[in-house]
């Protein structure tokens, strides 16, 4: 019987310098020459995935998003997609302005991936996550509100005070995929907004059936992780990672700053 395994990126497989150790990657590489299936489960979109994963050779379709895409790795050839209808991402849109929340609007128009939002209504952090974007391809800063639902929207992100937040995820999290969890590396209050189908739990399920895998296994640190331990058939999180995981957990492993998945693999997979 096939196993699939599955690691989120940041805070699991990436250390706290957001890389990945030439340990890790040698070990990855060898384990993967030698048959095992291995591929990411991430919040990230593909390009930053390539960037923070350089090293890692990985054959297989990556889940991004939060499962909603998954993709081709190399190539970036789109496998599975999950949009907004228009009339919900204008009820979100209209939720978040007049909450006063300056979202970041992810988008595809004409093929290409965006991110639009008006800098004047950003939060000082969400002005400095898109700052720190500058040259990204994806970047599209907007002169006016009427911009930001331009092209197929699959995914508003919101960075913010707590209690700003909370009320919005408390109104949406019942009718769409809502993820509400501080950011590892900066402390920042999230609320990431996506359609309901897509969650990494559905794009892992789609993925082990069409590589014809028997099993699941997960790695994972975060609240995004939740709903693919669910759906794995083992699921391991990091020390660092949240109670709530670690709960759900089959075993709890090394940290992320130990090359805890790695090992893991390794003596699984050379037992």
């Amino acid at each position: 019987m096939k196993t699939l395994y599955l690691s989120d990126l940041d805070g699991t497989l990436l250390n706290s310098a957001c890389r990945i150790t030439p340990f890790t990657a040698e070990t990855i590489n060898r384990l993967c020459e030698n048959g095992i299936l291995f591929s990411f489960a991430t919040a990230r979109s593909r390009s930053t995935t390539l960037k923070v994963t350089k090293g890692i050779e990985c054959s297989l379709p990556v889940i991004v998003y939060n499962g909603v895409f998954t993709v081709e790795y190399k190539s970036g050839k789109m496998l599975s997609s999950n949009f907004f209808s228009d009339g919900d991402s204008r009820e979100i849109l209209s939720a978040l302005l007049g909450a006063e929340i300056g979202p970041i609007v992810y988008s595809v128009t004409n093929g290409q991936e965006k991110f639009s939002y008006l800098l004047n209504d950003l939060s000082p952090a969400a002005a400095e996550f898109v700052t720190s974007r500058t040259n990204d391809r994806r970047d599209n800063p907007v002169a006016h509100r009427s911009e930001l639902l331009n092209g197929e929207t699959f995914y508003f992100t919101c960075i913010d005070k707590a209690e700003n937040l909370r009320p919005l995820y408390e109104q949406f999290k019942d009718r769409f995929r809502c993820v509400y969890s501080k950011d590892i590396y900066t402390g920042e209050q999230w609320l990431e907004i996506m359609p309901s189908g897509a969650t990494k739990a559905q794009a892992a399920l789609k993925l082990k059936k069409a590589l014809g895998c028997g099993r699941i296994v997960a790695f994972g640190d975060s609240e995004n992780d939740l709903d693919l331990f669910a759906v794995a058939d083992e699921c391991y999180a990091v020390e660092n990672a949240v109670p709530e995981l670690k709960a759900r957990a089959t075993a709890v492993i090394g940290s992320n700053n130990e090359d805890a998945v790695a090992k893991f693999l390794l003596q699984r997979c050379t037992e």
